[in-house]
């Protein structure tokens, strides 16, 4: 541990407090609009993946075990192609002249928007966009959101529902006070595993954000291997972000370990 996580994180922090010529400095932490896109993107993608998965894996819950495992074998399958080709795929469909545009100009959407609208173009952009970013981040980390979620609600205790019902409670009164309750920590992991490695990533938005929309990683991914080449500048960003990061998952245990006795009081 001393030689491979601690030794690396000190010489992160020592690269960062440093200038080119050797000298102390604090200008290195001067990129505070990228850090805030980054958030509100990665952000917005773990919502985006806690409303789709949480009916996706409370579905999955209630099924027979042969068709969980069916549903289980489709949520994983795409995690066997690799992570490039899965953002190839995605940048195929979204171009100019991909899939969606191509279906857009045979139901004549597009040349109504010319008609009637004035539009100019003859397509909807919707690569290179903030958008197309969000939607490549769902799509490669809406499993890590359903996983979890739904291992804890298959290890429910029946028992709990059945009294609730028993004791005259409705469905939608049992789904709120007593299964949402209890599944709090599978929410919390989704939401730590989502947000992570949304907040970091640099692949999804070079690909489908041609570099117009830099994140956190684009900027460490071209202080190290682009042509500018500042390891002072990318340690700094790299020390802040991993900072953030650990102060979010504080946050979360701490939520966590609440929601427990929350719970608890609730039912």
């Amino acid at each position: 541990m001393a030689v491979f996580i601690i030794a690396p994180i000190l010489l992160v922090v020592l690269y960062a407090f440093r200038s080119a010529d050797g000298g102390f400095t604090l200008s290195n932490f001067s990129c505070l609009p990228i850090f805030a896109r980054s958030f509100w993107l990665a952000l917005l993608s773990t919502v985006m993946c806690l409303v789709l998965g949480y009916p996706m894996a409370y579905i999955m819950s209630r099924l027979s075990p042969s068709r969980q495992s069916l549903c289980m074998m489709l949520i994983m399958l795409p995690m066997w192609m690799n992570f490039l080709l899965r953002t190839y795929a995605w940048m195929s469909i979204l171009e100019n002249n991909g899939f969606i545009n191509g279906f857009f100009r045979s139901i004549g959407l597009i040349s109504f928007l010319q008609t009637h609208f004035g539009y100019t173009l003859d397509y909807i952009p919707l690569i290179n966009t903030q958008g197309a970013i969000v939607l490549g981040m769902v799509y490669n980390f809406l499993p890590f959101m359903v996983l979890p979620i739904y291992t804890v609600l298959i290890k429910l205790d029946r028992r709990l529902i059945e009294a609730a019902q028993d004791l005259g409670a409705p469905t939608h009164l049992v789904f709120r006070r007593v299964i949402v309750p209890l599944s709090i920590p599978g929410v919390i992991s989704g939401i730590t595993m989502v947000f992570v490695p949304s907040v970091s990533t640099f692949v999804i938005s070079q690909m489908l954000g041609s570099g117009k929309n830099l994140l956190i990683g684009d900027l460490i991914d071209l202080q190290f291997m682009g042509g500018a080449y500042n390891p002072h500048l990318g340690s700094a960003i790299a020390l802040v972000m991993m900072l953030l990061i650990f102060l979010c998952m504080w946050i979360m245990n701490k939520f966590d370990d609440g929601s427990g006795e929350e719970g608890g009081l609730l039912l």
